[in-house]
Formats: C-alpha cells, sequence, structure tokens
C-alpha cells in the first residue's frame, strides 16, 4: 500500500484526529502509534517525527481537547451573562457545558483528564480552570461572593462538576436526558455556591491545592513555585 503525503504541520494535526477517534473506538489504553499511523496512510517513522512515542501522542491530544472544552466553556458562560441576569448564570452555564461535554465524548473525556496533559509545559487556553477562576473573580467583582471566600474555591466547583460527571459517565448515577443533567448541575452548582456565600474566613487558614495547570502557569510568571504554598504535599489536578 502506498504510504500519503502530508506536509508537516497538517500530519501532525491529522495524527491527533486519528488518536481522537481511536480513544473513542477502542478507549484510552486500547490503541498504539503504529494503529495511529496506519489510520492518516503513513509509516511509523513519519509519525515519529512529530510524537516520539505513544505517550507524547496522548499527551498532545489532552491539550488539545482540554482547549477545547475550555472554549466550550468560556463561550457557554458569556452566552449567559447579560445585564440583568443572575450573576451565578456564567459559571453555572460553564459547568452545564462541562457535564455535558463529559456525557457526550466519556472515553475523550477519561483522556483529557486521567492522562498526559499533566506532564506537558504547554500552555492551555483557555484552560477549564481559567474559566472557573475568571467566574469566581466576577462574582466577587459584583458582590455576589465574598473575597475571603475565594481562595481555592475553584477547586471546590470543579469538583462538584466533575464529581457529577463522573457518576453521570460511569453510570453510577442515571439521569433522564441531558436537559436533566443540566438542571442537575445547576442545583449542585447553586449549593456550592451558597455555601461558599456563607463561609467566614477560618482562623487557621485553608488547604492551599494546585493543579498542574496553575504550576505551569505560576512557572511561566517567573516563580519557581506555586504561591502561598502549603506545608504538605498539594493536591494535583490536572
Amino acid at each position: 500500500m502506498s504510504k500519503r503525503q502530508y506536509h508537516h504541520g497538517e500530519l501532525r494535526n491529522t495524527l491527533l484526529d486519528a488518536a481522537e477517534v481511536l480513544v473513542r473506538e477502542n478507549g484510552v489504553v486500547g490503541w498504539s502509534l503504529r494503529e495511529a499511523s496506519a489510520r492518516v496512510g503513513v509509516s511509523p517513522s513519519a509519525a515519529y517525527h512529530h510524537f516520539t512515542s505513544r505517550d507524547a501522542l496522548v499527551n498532545a491530544l489532552s491539550v488539545r481537547v482540554l482547549a477545547r472544552l475550555g472554549e466550550r466553556m468560556s463561550s457557554a458562560a458569556a452566552q449567559a451573562a447579560g445585564p440583568g441576569v443572575d450573576t451565578q448564570q456564567g459559571i453555572i452555564a460553564a459547568g452545564c457545558a462541562y457535564v455535558r461535554w463529559a456525557l457526550e465524548d466519556p472515553a475523550v473525556a477519561r483522556l483529557a483528564f486521567g492522562f498526559g496533559a499533566q506532564d506537558s509545559e504547554a500552555m492551555i487556553a483557555p484552560h477549564p480552570h481559567d474559566v472557573i477562576e475568571a467566574e469566581l473573580d466576577r462574582l466577587v467583582a459584583t458582590g455576589a461572593l465574598n473575597a475571603t471566600a475565594r481562595p481555592g474555591a475553584e477547586f471546590a466547583i470543579w469538583a462538584a462538576m466533575h464529581g457529577l460527571a463522573t457518576l453521570l459517565a460511569d453510570g453510577l448515577m442515571i439521569l433522564d436526558g441531558p436537559e436533566a443533567a443540566d438542571l442537575q448541575t445547576e442545583r449542585l452548582l447553586r449549593a456550592v455556591l451558597t455555601g461558599l456565600t456563607q463561609e467566614t474566613a477560618p482562623s487557621q487558614g485553608r488547604p492551599t491545592a494546585h493543579s498542574a495547570h496553575t504550576e505551569r502557569r505560576t512557572r511561566r510568571q517567573g516563580n519557581s513555585t506555586p504561591d502561598e504554598p502549603s506545608a504538605t504535599a498539594p493536591t494535583r489536578l490536572q
């Protein structure tokens, strides 16, 4: 069989496309770089010019998928905002976009959060974490959330939406369609936000959580360690 010819950048993107299809077909671990190469009609050696291993391909795909999720969440939050609109609607819309994405594409979602991107130095923009942070900052700016409750609140929100998405994707919780998932997401996030608005500043401070993304961001800003380091090892999220 003759091998196809691709421009340099085109082959990289085509391999990423093929890997994403293979993830949907076979799961996160049920395929190889050789299979991705065969899928697009090139030799493994041609693929190695772009990805030195399957892990490198998975890493790059994770980065691409997380950026796409961030765009989806950011767009949903922007569309929900507006004069006279409940100030919580932006972060709720972002959360609904997150949960729906995980339900629509569960294999790719598992890849994005379970493999690869935590080891990459590539900055993901917009990262889902940044979208949540921006919406929480907006709540503080409008007076809907106390500034004292803001530090680390993005992890409380993320834990809620990711936990719900995981329960639904794994079949441990069953809802009647995507609209029901939206309603459940809204209920959960409003409960978390209500708890945050009622928080008072703790006398001994709060545990500091970091993620691979926030650590990358801190390094890019020229710091050697994340802000406000915890006395214990940080909780690492994607």
